[in-house]
């Protein structure tokens, strides 16, 4: 009756590795196993887990590679920092919001670290015998220089490849301005790697365990749950699994990635929203699209905030909202603004206010900044519910329609990075997870927004209807329509052809022209069987100026070069059912026909 197992929070076991080699001889060689784990950049799976891959939160970090501006990206830092009146230090805030939790929300835990600490220095009989205090620095600076969740020791010692992880990370804090004392740190050392003398082993074993078992939720709190609720320079780059420090966006990137996920984890789950996703995978393909046009999002919230700038309160504390959670509240808004509302429609108004308002809360509370769960400041947060109410109020028609104008060109291009982004994750290497409702366009705000009831019946009688993948009609794109026809018609096709989306090559192409870098590309490959996807990305300037039809010429000239592999074959455009003679190239005006997109099959397979 069970399909296959998704365990959660997979680091927070002793000995995952155990478990898990447990959980297999029991759940046979046969069951589709995967585990919650969120991977550090060039992290892995460890070798030796009996799972078929992770549920897939690098992903979302991976196509946002794609999908990103990474040349303009520094134009929205900037104006975010003009209007914050702060220079961003992701460092700094990150190991602030590490420091909060090590010292609040996780002291009991170091608190036992310590006391254990304490016993192994005793019964190692070490002279001259280090301070309390000289430890738990040592244990909390340890603690919040850890860059990934966690390693995995057992009883018996550290693995090489976790051993090697601690000393790059002990390496690293050594060299910091934030070291420790030495022997301190020395001491926690041989404690990890299990040098200590035989009457201290089973205490080491216990701290190992104890310490490896705080790293990870340590870091959950920390980056998931507080830093990305504070910083809001863009806010699609805030989702589980994303790297908190600042890192390059380039196409690159993500063709590398793709390669190594087909040869580490053909079979992981490649996932854009969860119940556990900061918001909808339609609302961040949205948000993507503000690293494209900075500067009119910029000027757009400048306006905006002086539009709104009677609602904004003056408490004891400070201004409510201050200038940051302005530009937070103006983005969260744009993610989740329904693609058909209209400003007059006081009925729906009303329900978004409601969710809107909801999740404002949450998210102050998440950042621990002027207020929290523990310790609500509400005053403060009513202030900002108010902000958060006035900019949905319907007397607001001024600021409502100059948001919805602004946010126009902002809608296409998130509906052209949502095709992309649906179409990379059910072709590209991995196994597409479809959470409840999100075949259809999911603009849902951080839970519990995005555990709603999906309108199952709205669904279902849009995917009865006939079948048009060649639409370029502006509805059938607004309406979900589209992705949803295209994740049906995916679907079929995977199941047409298994192992060529589990072990077929894949393959990166080079488009080349006019708008060359406004086209993602790439091949799955094996035997005779092929299937080539182009599809369009950073659509906001290059492709369109207004909410018009796609111009019949825009991919003029453009092409996509071919290995020789996939050159001199006929191809079938699994949309329109045209076939194609190829030589070594597309032609991506050709291919595309006013679409967004391209899925062209090899008619060799068929």
């Amino acid at each position: 009756m069970v399909d296959g197992l998704r365990v959660d929070h997979v680091d927070g076991l002793a000995d995952p590795k155990a478990y898990l080699e447990r959980l297999r001889q029991e759940a046979g060689p046969d069951c589709y196993i995967t585990v919650e784990k969120i991977l550090g950049e060039d992290e892995h799976i460890p070798s030796g887990w009996p799972i078929s891959g992770t549920t897939g939160y690098e992903f979302i970090s991976t196509i946002s590679d794609a999908l990103v501006d990474a040349d303009k990206l520094g134009g929205l830092r900037t104006a975010y920092e003009t209007i914050t009146g702060t220079s961003t230090d992701m460092e700094a805030e990150l190991r602030a919001a590490k420091l909060l939790m090590t010292d609040n929300n996780f002291a009991g835990e170091v608190a036992s670290l310590l006391r254990l600490a304490v016993r192994i220095q005793q019964a190692e009989n070490l002279q001259p015998a280090l301070s309390e205090g000289s430890l738990k620095s040592a244990l909390r600076e340890l603690l919040v220089a850890f860059p990934v969740y966690r390693t995995y020791g057992t009883m018996d010692g550290m693995p090489p490849d976790s051993r090697k992880m601690l000393e790059g990370v002990l390496a690293k804090l050594r060299g910091s301005r934030h070291a420790p004392e030495e022997t301190a740190l020395a001491l926690l050392e041989n404690v990890l790697l299990g040098r200590v003398a035989k009457q201290a082993a089973g205490l080491a074993g216990e701290f190992r365990i104890r310490f490896q078992q705080l790293t990870g939720p340590l870091m959950a709190k920390s980056v998931e749950d507080t830093l990305f609720f504070r910083h809001h320079m863009l806010l699609a780059l805030n989702e589980v699994g994303a790297e908190p420090l600042p890192r390059p966006f380039a196409l690159d990137r993500f063709h590398k990635e793709m390669q190594i996920r087909l040869e580490r984890q053909p079979d992981g789950l490649s996932g854009t929203s969860t119940h556990d996703t900061k918001r909808g995978e339609d609302a961040r393909a949205r948000l993507y699209a503000l690293s494209e046009g900075p500067e009119v999002w910029a000027e757009a919230v400048v306006r905006w905030r002086g539009m709104n700038q009677a609602a904004v309160a003056s408490l004891d504390d400070g201004a409510a909202p201050e200038p940051a959670v302005e530009w937070m509240l103006y983005q969260a808004l744009a993610g989740a603004w329904p693609v058909d509302l209209r400003p007059e429609d006081r009925d729906s108004l009303r329900s978004l206010e409601e969710r809107f308002v909801a999740y404002t809360k949450k998210a102050l509370r998440e950042a621990k900044l002027r207020t929290n769960w523990s310790e609500v400041n509400q005053g403060y947060e009513e202030a900002v519910a108010c902000y958060a109410r006035h900019l949905l109020s319907p007397d607001n028609s001024v600021f409502l329609a100059d948001f919805v104008h602004t946010l126009r060109p902002f809608i296409r291009a998130g509906l052209v990075n949502s095709l992309t982004q649906t179409i990379v994750k059910l072709t590209a290497p991995g196994v597409p997870d479809i959470y409840q409702g999100s075949e259809g366009l999911d603009l849902s705000l951080v839970d519990p927004d995005n555990r709603r009831q999906p309108d199952f019946e709205a669904l279902r009688a849009r995917l009865a209807e006939e079948e048009k993948l060649t639409s370029t009609e502006i509805d059938d794109l607004q309406s979900g329509w589209l992705k949803q026809h295209i994740v049906g018609a995916l679907l079929r096709l995977r199941q047409d052809a298994p192992t060529l989306f589990r072990r077929g090559e894949y393959l990166p192409l080079q488009p080349t022209g006019k708008h060359k870098d406004n086209i993602v590309a790439f091949a799955r490959a094996e035997a005779e069987d092929a299937l080539i996807v182009i599809a369009a990305r950073r659509a906001f300037h290059a492709l369109y100026t207004d909410i018009a039809e796609p111009r019949p010429q825009q991919w003029a000239q453009a092409k996509v070069i071919l290995p020789k592999e996939l050159c001199t074959r006929r191809y079938r455009d699994i949309c329109s059912g045209r076939t194609y003679e190829v030589d070594r190239s597309v032609d991506v005006n050709q291919a595309l026909a006013g679409r967004y997109f391209a899925l062209l099959r090899n008619l060799r397979s068929e």
